[in-house]
């Protein structure tokens, strides 16, 4: 009985059972951030409210800024100098590429954008890059991941500086522009608390470490209250009504264009200039993404009541980066190893040697 049994059971199909991906094709923080912008809908803060939100934003950003600077290791940086050409390469893709694209989409103004999407789609490409998931998909596409630690933290040091001016350069009156008033509150705001940062990390860098959980809530809760703000003040304004389905349609389908094309700039540009494959990764993905921790928060200095139409585009970039690169990243991970190739049991180390430095998901 045992053996017919069994028999019966060798012939019969297994019975298929529906599981759930472990993990959700959506940023579980920008679902956050979707809600954030729901609630901004429903409940935007007017009045006394708007103030003190405002104010506490401001707080928040220049929070974020001592973070950034106090979790950046200087001595990691300097020692990823010896590999410039590839740095270059990532900052000439992030502030040179992009904001050319960014540029030559100008055309597309208003038959396809609208000026204030223009505005906001532009401002990403000024955006510095990422430094956590250039370092995540490095590692799973079995790249070098030492350098994609130095590159993104090249860029996102670059973008403090490059990513305002270039801004009060493209942007014109969409931004603050190159007022006094202006540039004093990008210096109060953004580089007097990473200055901070760096020069107190001796001190407070282990603090930092032990606690790095709850400053990464910190972090997300700060840019949440950012981007409620930008949105609220969006609502009040009633601006809004400018932007409809067809036109979020359009948006999202040339940041599609923009994404594939930076990825396959990044790529073959990198293979015409001699990089090999691990460098090459490297580049690709430190080269082609943007950072919606660095790009919000300045985002709020930088357009004011018209920052929650900047952000937008920024905010569609990111999970569009993450889904297209997570699936990239796996394809090359499936990739024969070149002949002579040493082993990469370095990457899990770089990855522990900073801690924090990785920011909100960018």
């Amino acid at each position: 009985m045992t053996a017919r049994t069994s028999g019966r059971t060798a012939r019969t199909p297994a019975r298929r059972t529906l599981r759930l991906p472990s993990r959700l094709p959506v940023d579980g923080y920008v679902l956050a951030l979707l809600g954030t912008v729901g609630l901004a809908a429903l409940l935007p803060a007017s009045g006394a409210a708007a103030q003190v939100a405002e104010g506490a934003s401001t707080g928040a950003v220049a929070l974020l800024f001592f973070l950034y600077g106090a979790r950046l290791s200087t001595r990691e940086a300097l020692d990823g100098l010896r590999h410039w050409r590839l740095h270059l390469t990532v900052l000439g893709a992030t502030f040179l590429l992009f904001p050319l694209l960014g540029l030559a989409a100008r055309g597309l103004v208003p038959g396809v954008l609208t000026p204030q999407l223009y505005s906001g789609f532009l401002f990403l490409c000024l955006v510095p890059s990422t430094i956590q998931s250039s370092i995540a998909f490095t590692s799973i596409a079995r790249g070098n991941v030492p350098a994609a630690i130095c590159a993104g933290s090249f860029s996102s040091l670059a973008g403090i500086v490059l990513t305002p001016l270039l801004a009060a350069l493209l942007l014109g009156n969409s931004a603050s522009g190159l007022s006094a008033d202006a540039l004093l509150k990008i210096v109060l705001q953004l580089l007097v608390p990473f200055l901070a940062g760096q020069l107190l990390r001796r001190w407070v860098g282990g603090l930092l470490v032990r606690h790095k959980k709850v400053l990464g809530y910190v972090d997300r809760g700060s840019i949440l209250l950012v981007v409620y703000t930008a949105f609220s003040q969006g609502m009040v304004a009633g601006i809004w009504h400018l932007v409809t389905s067809v036109r979020l349609g359009a948006l999202l389908a040339v940041e599609a264009v923009l994404l594939a094309v930076m990825l396959a700039l990044t790529w073959h540009g990198a293979g015409r200039l001699g990089f090999d494959r691990a460098d090459r990764i490297a580049i690709q993905f430190a080269g082609s993404k943007k950072s919606l921790a660095a790009g919000l928060p300045m985002a709020s200095v930088l357009f004011g009541p018209q920052a929650s139409l900047a952000v937008l585009p920024l905010m569609l970039f990111h999970q569009m980066q993450l889904m297209v690169c997570a699936v990239l990243a796996k394809r090359r991970s499936r990739d024969p190893e070149p002949a002579g190739t040493p082993p990469t049991d370095a990457a899990p180390g770089a990855l522990s040697a900073t801690p924090g430095t990785a920011s909100t998901g960018p």
